[in-house]
C-alpha cells in the first residue's frame, strides 16, 4: 500500500515536471497518453490537471 502511494507520488511529480511521461509509465501507450500530449500541446495547465486525474483515479 505505502509503496503504491510512493509511486503515485512519483508518477504526480513526474507529471508536473515531464507531462506526458508520468501518464506514459503508468498507462503506456494506452488512449490517456495521447490525451495528455494534445492537451499538453494547447495548453499546460489542462494537461497537468488531465495527467494527475488519470494518474490518481
Amino acid at each position: 500500500m505505502a509503496n503504491e502511494r510512493m509511486a503515485n507520488c512519483i508518477d504526480i511529480i513526474l507529471a508536473i515536471i515531464l507531462l506526458p511521461l508520468g501518464v506514459f509509465l503508468k498507462f503506456a501507450c494506452g488512449v490517456s497518453c495521447p490525451i495528455c500530449l494534445l492537451l499538453a500541446f494547447f495548453s499546460y495547465l489542462p494537461g497537468i490537471i488531465y495527467a494527475v486525474w488519470v494518474i490518481t483515479k
